[in-house]
């Protein structure tokens, strides 16, 4: 989100002394991603941010290949995980390559004893179900149904929720998370043509400044693997921070569709684009114009990358059958396109009210034993107008 901020108490210049009321200095901080030339922003902490006390063992978390190669369609009931009360033992990862990893969670409980810092991999948070707040030292963020939660890596945050009922579809991106540069000037400003402008993204606030000293625990989580540290200072102990370089919340609901006399390609729902992939939100639209235009998107040849459809709520008009949560895999390699029916049913509407979030990954995807899990099996048969005998 490269829109500058400036909170709480900073010196006049970067690295520069600025002392704290007893005479003692605050303790800046250069916090970015890619080095030094990404987005980064400086922060102030009352105490050194590099007082470790302890570091337990590392477990891994790494997931379990089932499928290396994959050439077929598939979808999957993403609600049939079970509910867990630990946000981290909730997370399960589907799908990954080596740009990012796609899974859902589904926790119980907020995160109360310990803090958790990704320092591999900008996160995005799609909240399905529930609602609460992301806990920072830039301030708080909230969230809600729809939103999309971006954290960027490295950042230590504490999710809260209101309640027990709470689905989240995950996206780990190896490289930044961004909003499409198609729709920036080059002062990064969105363009008057931009589905979304500066004043839908909900950013960090109420910044609160923990002066205190203890045992906290911080798990990071490093090639596949979670590191519990353990700090003498509490990881939000910033006075202040000014730069480009935090979390923030977009909701779904605020992307502002593109419409046409004919059928828009799918490009036109993009909402984030990271090294190798893109984010498109569907959102409820009035549909094409033209007095023969056919709404439902024509079949498709995605020779160039994987399609992944997350389907959120409302009747989404190319499928049949389709429930909350579910998930569809189409990979790279072979057309796919609306199901039987769905393109004469669309003929004639006048609007949709679908939301689903897809993700294209421009490298195929190997799918994990937590997915298999769910699997409906015979998806890859659903374009069928006749039903298969049953293999003898």
């Amino acid at each position: 989100m490269p829109v500058y901020q400036r909170v709480g108490l900073i010196p006049s210049k970067r690295h520069v002394v600025f002392r704290q009321p007893d005479g003692s200095l605050y303790h800046e901080e250069l916090f970015g991603t890619e080095g030094f030339a990404g987005m980064s922003s400086l922060v102030y902490h009352l105490h050194p941010p590099t007082m470790v006390k302890e570091h337990g063992t590392p477990y891994s978390v790494r997931p379990t290949i089932a499928i290396e190669d994959n050439l077929q369609a598939r979808s999957y009931m993403s609600f049939k995980t079970t509910p867990e009360d630990d946000y981290l033992d909730s997370r399960k990862t589907l799908f990954i390559n080596n740009d990012m990893t796609i899974g859902v969670a589904a926790p119980k409980k907020s995160m109360k004893d310990y803090f958790y810092k990704n320092a591999d991999a900008d996160e995005m948070i799609f909240v399905h179900e529930g609602s609460g707040e992301l806990k920072t030292m830039y301030g708080t963020v909230e969230f809600k149904y729809g939103d999309y939660v971006i954290v960027p890596r490295g950042t230590v945050y504490q999710l809260k929720f209101e309640s027990e009922k709470n689905r989240l579809l995950i996206v780990e991106s190896n490289g930044p998370i961004e909003t499409p540069a198609r729709y920036r000037n080059n002062y990064g400003q969105f363009l008057e043509h931009s589905p979304f402008c500066e004043r839908d993204f909900k950013l960090p606030k109420d910044m609160e400044t923990h002066d205190e000293l203890g045992d906290f625990v911080v798990k990071i989580k490093k090639r596949g693997l979670i590191y519990p540290y353990v700090y003498e200072t509490h990881p939000f102990d910033v006075v202040g921070w000014d730069g480009c370089s935090y979390p923030y919340a977009f909701s779904i609901f605020n992307f502002e569709p593109i419409t046409g006399r004919i059928h828009m390609p799918p490009p036109i729902h993009q909402t984030f684009q990271g090294r190798n992939f893109v984010i498109c939100s569907f959102v409820p639209r009035l549909y094409d114009y033209h007095p023969d235009a056919i709404p439902a998107p024509y079949h498709h040849s995605n020779v160039d990358s994987d399609e992944l459809l997350y389907y959120v709520d409302g009747d989404f008009m190319s499928r049949n059958n389709i429930q909350k949560g579910q998930i569809t895999l189409h990979p790279g390699g072979i057309p796919h396109g609306p199901h039987p029916g769905a393109i004469e049913r669309s003929i004639g509407k006048k609007a949709t009210n679908e939301l689903a979030v897809m993700i294209d990954p421009f490298n195929p995807v190997k799918i994990t034993t937590e997915a298999v899990k769910i699997e409906l099996e015979q998806y890859y048969q659903s374009w069928l107008t006749k039903k298969p005998e049953p293999a003898l």
